[in-house]
């Protein structure tokens, strides 16, 4: 009977007929290819559209490129934020398989208007001379819409690709659980192969053959994403939507509030939990007791009112697996926080490096090289050392830590958010070598490429990648294990906030700088002819931005404790190991 049990998953899932998951016949890396192969079309799709977009703006739309690189963190960060709607609907009520089911479909049909606006005479911007055009502001409003149906599509998307892939992974089963923390390293490969096609051949296209087909490829890319995604139904395990996250959360401050008087007991076994080994959230295992936050404790404690109602009402009495959801996400909360400045850094790439690189020698003999195709070396940076933390660094590192994972999630966030202040100061030190050669040469006005290679951006874009393997897929696995198990999708989406508000606070220091620096007639940090601004002083603050987050990060991941979860039919909590810790 206990082999009998063994073959099922015991952290809730279900597999396509709405049975107990089977872990021989779903899961695992059976199911895995499917998923992988529909994030890498996807993310070529995202990439393929998206890396060029602040060139598109300024050459086809005719914008400036103070609001060229605003428009492109805008909607960079609306793309950010809408995960959080998705995420919602995927932890109450759709569930993550056919929330990126629905949304997927949003978002092919958004590249297919996309395409369209690009290629359609009437909708597309008329063009005097290449790279040379005008938009009415109907043709600018279709793009637009376009735009943000992609953001919409993609805000459904992004939260749960990642959540549903770990989905088919037990927790419970400590062999299944190890090859979780290799399936993010893989994921996020993933990302890259798609990312490496984008901002090579789909920014070649756009450049050389036309936007057309430039946004046409990319959305053929995401109709295969879909196939691919549909392809491994039957093979999938299914985590049941607990309801809503919010309206739980809810329930425990309104209950801690009504409590407030209330004197918290000296045992915590005398706090209101079920006695049912499954929690009371449908999906969702027990969380032990905690000791922090101790406030919200209160709505755990069973009072004489309590005790004569037959039933239990659940905005005066919770359990404590409910306070704890809520105090595992205010925890998060300020781990979440350092993660908005290093996004900062990774939108420049998109962003000022383009603007930067038009200023540049972009020639390869006699190829013509698209400014933002330099962003391959950022794709070919996380490629190379995905394989290389996974396959080596852990090995070697885990012999100094004694940590299974070499490092620790919060240490790796760390050694990310340390390699990307280095990315800035080489942006910075490329700006100053290029601007004196402007001077030397009086190269302030010229129309032809100044002799400086575009080459000289590889170190930034290597530098950044490097970042992105350790800080990046850390927050995506520290998000996905801390989040409690009902609530993943909306805390894989919080994480991804921080890449929206990175893009918004771009945004914001790009129109306060400009602000600042252009009083009294001056040209300004970031001009629109970059040759007469001072690039490298935007470059800097974003360094010192980023030491100072640096350290903030130290304080705040050094008090950090890991959530401690119950797996049925355990008699002690599933526990992080003990020098899972941020050690400083």
């Amino acid at each position: 009977m206990a082999e009998e049990e063994d073959i099922y998953t015991k952290d809730g899932t279900v597999d396509y007929g709405n049975k107990p998951a089977n872990k021989k016949k779903t899961g695992t890396w059976k199911a895995c290819p499917y998923i992988l192969g529909n994030e890498c079309c996807e993310r070529l799709a995202y990439y393929g559209m998206s890396t060029n977009l602040v060139v598109y703006f300024k050459t086809q739309l005719d914008q400036h490129s103070a609001t060229a690189a605003k428009n492109q963190a805008n909607w960079s960060g609306t793309c950010y934020v809408m995960p959080l709607l998705g995420a919602f609907l995927a932890d109450s009520y759709l569930g993550r398989y056919w929330t990126i089911a629905i949304f997927s479909i949003i978002y092919v049909c958004g590249m297919a208007l996309l395409t369209i606006s690009a290629s359609v005479p009437g909708l597309r911007p008329t063009c005097y001379e290449k790279d040379k055009c005008h938009a009415t502001d109907g043709q600018t409003a279709v793009f637009f819409v376009a735009l943000y149906l992609v953001a919409l599509g993609t805000g459904g998307i992004k939260p749960c690709v990642s959540s549903y892939g770990a989905d088919q992974f037990d927790d419970a089963d400590p062999i299944e659980r190890n090859y979780k923390n290799s399936f993010f390293n893989w994921f996020y490969f993933s990302i890259n192969i798609g990312a490496l096609i984008a901002s090579s051949l789909i920014v070649w296209i756009q450049q050389d053959i036309g936007w057309g087909w430039g946004f046409g490829v990319p959305a053929v890319a995401m109709a295969f994403a879909v196939i691919s995604f549909f392809g491994g139904s039957h093979l999938y395990r299914y985590q049941k939507p607990g309801g809503s996250p919010l309206t739980r959360i809810c329930q425990v401050v309104v209950a801690s509030f009504r409590k407030y008087d209330v004197s918290l007991p000296a045992e915590k076994s005398l706090l209101y939990e079920t006695t049912a080994a499954e929690s009371a959230i449908k999906g969702s295992r027990k969380l032990a007791h905690t000791n922090e936050l101790r406030f919200f404790d209160k709505a755990a404690v069973r009072t004489e009112s309590d005790e004569n109602r037959g039933s239990t009402n659940n905005w005066k009495l919770c359990t404590v697996t409910q306070v704890e959801e809520l105090k595992s996400v205010i925890k998060l909360l300020p781990i979440w926080a350092t993660g908005i400045i290093f996004s900062t850094v990774y939108n420049q790439m998109s962003n000022m490096f383009v603007l930067q690189a038009m200023y540049m020698d972009t020639h390869l003999g006699k190829f013509k090289i698209p400014e933002a195709s330099l962003s391959v070396f950022d794709t070919i940076a996380v490629i190379l050392w995905v394989p290389v933390y996974d396959r080596m660094l852990i090995p070697f590192v885990r012999k100094f830590t004694g940590h299974k994972n070499g490092l620790s999630q919060l240490q790796r966030m760390g050694t990310g958010l340390v390699i990307s202040v280095f990315a800035m100061v080489s942006a910075a030190v490329v700006e100053v070598v290029r601007l004196g050669i402007v001077k030397r040469h009086n190269y302030y006005d010229t129309t032809n490429d100044i002799p400086m290679s575009v080459f000289w951006q590889i170190p930034q874009y290597m530098i950044i990648g490097c970042a992105e393997v350790f800080t990046f897929i850390g927050q995506l696995e520290f998000f996905y294990d801390q989040a409690p198990d009902s609530m993943r999708s909306l805390c894989a989406a919080l994480s991804l906030t921080t890449t929206a508000l990175g893009s918004y606070v771009s945004s914001l220091l790009v129109t306060i700088v400009t602000d600042l620096s252009t009083k009294n007639g001056k040209a300004g940090w970031i001009a629109d002819n970059p040759n007469y601004g001072k690039l490298h002083y935007f470059f800097l603050l974003l360094s010192v931005l980023s030491v100072l987050n640096f350290f903030i990060f130290l304080v705040v991941a050094k008090r950090y404790k890991y959530k401690k979860a119950i797996n049925k039919d355990d008699l002690v909590p599933m526990v992080a190991d003990d020098d899972d810790k941020l050690a400083l």
